[in-house]
């Protein structure tokens, strides 16, 4: 049987947002990760290789002032940016249950006026599960299925935690929060520093988190036990039935000192925080032929106002992402 931390290792892999994996800096290639989530999960034609189990949904975001007193971007202009979303778990198993202990992913591409579209790629954990794309690589081998068991081996699984230490906070925090009975449920975090560009050109460092206006909550304990598979799909289609879902986005301005490059590591308390805009989410759908299906939630595109820090990880995703979009477009 897979233990708690096993299970936990395979949420901290799998952390990657929408679909997947980095852009060159470490001894790993891009193609190298997208092959080893091959052979951890096999390959289904014309799916993404990571968070491959997803929903469709529509909305618009509505940036605040106070955003636009530190980036330039359109998104915080105030008047109502198109948005498609992508909800989904982490990891290539197409029949994942939904109650696994991964994370949860929102993907966004807003769509405002011009054509210069922004996405933003979050996961509902604070953390990521790597400091470096060779971490993320070594996790994707450590917790490969044994052909014999068909489970990750333990002790491969224990020997990992011990060689890396910037996989253990997301562990840990995987193994003591169940997921949520709703995408609606569930904050998501953009793990990565990001940089806000004025009109003026000054640059601020910052970090967002999406805040459910319904509420963050999780399953309990017997609730895992009975929840069944597929609950979150139909959960996200219900509730905007009911009305609109909405998240407000806060943004946590970085102070001198603060992580910037490190994914894993998270920012002190008592920085400046201010809400950045709310995201609406209007309708869900499957995933099947619906706008979200094709797109390559890549993210490193970004329109004018908001540019990438240097970290490691956030810079490898793209390439990955580009090789992984690549062979779903052309049906492998």
């Amino acid at each position: 049987m897979v233990g708690r931390k096993t299970r936990a290792v395979l949420g901290v892999l799998f952390g990657l947002a929408a679909g997947q994996g980095m852009a060159a800096g470490s001894g790993v290639a891009a193609p190298q990760v997208v092959d080893a989530l091959e052979k951890s999960f096999g390959v289904h034609p014309g799916e993404r290789r990571n968070h491959v189990k997803g929903t469709c949904a529509l909305g618009e975001f509505v940036g605040e002032k106070e955003a636009a007193r530190f980036s330039r971007s359109a998104l915080f202009s105030g008047k109502p940016v198109p948005v498609v979303a992508r909800f989904s778990l982490a990891g290539g198993n197409p029949k994942l249950p939904d109650t696994a202990k991964n994370p949860r992913g929102m993907a966004l591409e807003f769509r405002p006026p011009g054509g210069r579209i922004q996405h933003i790629t979050m996961i509902s954990t604070p953390m990521f599960g790597a400091a470096t794309p060779q971490t993320f690589f070594d996790n994707v081998v450590a917790t490969r299925p044994d052909p014999a068991t068909g489970k990750p081996d333990p002790a491969k699984v224990k020997a990992f935690l011990q060689s890396h230490p910037d996989a253990v906070a997301q562990s840990e925090f995987l193994q003591k929060n169940n997921p949520p009975p709703s995408w609606a449920n569930s904050a998501y975090f953009g793990i990565h520093t990001f940089k806000f560009i004025g009109k003026a050109g000054k640059t601020t460092l910052v970090r967002w988190e999406f805040v459910p206006q319904d509420g963050e909550k999780r399953l309990s304990d017997e609730q895992m036990k009975t929840a069944g598979s597929d609950f979150l799909e139909r959960a996200l289609i219900d509730r905007t039935r009911q009305g609109p879902v909405r998240w407000d986005m806060i943004v946590t301005v970085g102070e001198p000192g603060d992580a910037v490059a490190d994914p894993t590591v998270l920012w002190p308390q008592g920085r400046h925080r201010f809400k950045a805009g709310t995201l609406t989410i209007q309708s869900a759908m499957p995933q099947k032929g619906a706008a979200c299906e094709g797109i390559n939630y890549d993210p490193l595109v970004m329109a004018d106002g908001i540019a990438p820090s240097d970290d490691p990880v956030l810079n490898f995703r793209s390439p990955a992402y580009a090789v992984s979009f690549a062979k779903r477009r052309s049906g492998q």
